[in-house]
């Protein structure tokens, strides 16, 4: 097994840097497509249906889209960069609906149903639809970490829509950024318990909850106890590809490299097609100075990540580096 020498990680680290940097300039923008149709509970078309795809990745520019639904339910989007989204559908009298879905450029993306249920508690979730602004505004200052303005925000929205508590975690991260850890865990519990009766959204909503906790204490430097939540995240949710992959990065980026490892082949054994996880576990194993796994994972990486993508070069020059 070769030895990798300072210079070698210097060239990795830089040239890594570089693709990141190229790769968030275009972040969300490409020739992906993605449809389907809401439907009622009855599998029913809804019509007017507002639907909204958001970029997840923080650098994306806040690239966002909406459309609404046509007499047959059915929405569509063209334009998509390959990559992690948040998709969100809405309308008078039902519950909100949202998931994250992975979007490839590679390949047709699955036509995907959406189904909305009846709002139970007699009047809508979201009562006011204009004020799904505040959320926007909210997330934008959040990213440019300005808390305090994207807490005010949030709580305005949480008062107008109060069956909303989804936004308990955008609430519970704002605390969270702020330092107020105890505040912060506050709002995750409460999101756990609201969870409870949420048979549409709730398993997702606790497993990101129970990750958020790991957060809290991330930043107490207790890895013992984050370790347990992050676990406990994955299990709540163990067919999400997402909340797996998310748990790896946290691993990841706090060289838990066996943790990170074990994350990230769960993520790619839930979406086998999926680049992301490949291209992590190539720097998992470049980290534990495994050179030929490394090299085993970048190749698997380069068969799916599209050709145009700058992340291709990137990765080609990092294993003409490792294999000399």
């Amino acid at each position: 097994m070769k030895k990798l020498n300072w210079r070698l990680v210097l060239i990795v680290t830089i040239l890594f840097f570089a693709g990141e940097s190229l790769l968030l300039a275009q972040a969300g923008r490409g020739v992906g497509r993605l449809g389907g149709v809401v439907l009622d509970e009855n599998d029913q078309p809804i019509e007017g249906a507002r639907v909204v795809i958001a970029f997840i990745q923080e650098a994306a520019g806040g690239l966002q889209m909406e459309t609404k639904t046509n007499k047959k339910g059915e929405w569509s989007f063209i334009g998509l960069g390959s990559g992690k989204w948040s998709l969100m559908a809405s309308a008078d009298g039902y519950a909100p609906y949202t998931q994250e879905v992975v979007v490839s450029q590679l390949e047709k993306n699955p036509r995907l149903t959406i189904k909305l249920k009846k709002a139970t508690t007699g009047t809508p979730i979201i009562e006011d639809e204009s004020s799904l602004k505040l959320l926007d505004e909210g997330n934008e200052f959040f990213k440019e970490g300005k808390y305090d303005t994207a807490l005010t925000l949030y709580q305005e929205f949480l008062e107008k829509n109060p069956a909303a508590y989804q936004v308990l975690l955008n609430i519970g991260d704002c605390y969270r950024e702020k330092g107020d850890l105890d505040k912060a865990m506050e709002i995750y519990q409460q999101v756990i318990e609201k969870s409870r009766d949420d048979k549409a959204m709730g398993v997702n909503m606790k497993a990101k909850a129970l990750a958020s906790i790991g957060l809290v204490y991330l930043k107490q430097n207790d890895l013992e106890e984050a370790t347990k939540y992050f676990k406990q995240s994955v299990d709540t949710a163990p067919q999400d590809e997402i909340v797996a992959f998310n748990v790896a990065e946290v691993c990841f980026n706090n060289q838990q490299l066996d943790e990170a490892q074990k994350y990230y082949e769960l993520a790619a054994s839930i979406k086998p097609d999926w680049p992301d996880p490949l291209l992590k576990l190539g720097y998992v194993f470049l980290n534990k100075n495994d050179i030929p796994k490394a090299i085993e994972y970048f190749e698997k990486f380069l068969k799916l990540e599209p050709q145009d993508s700058p992340r291709v070069g990137m990765v080609e020059q990092i294993l003409q580096a490792i294999k000399k």
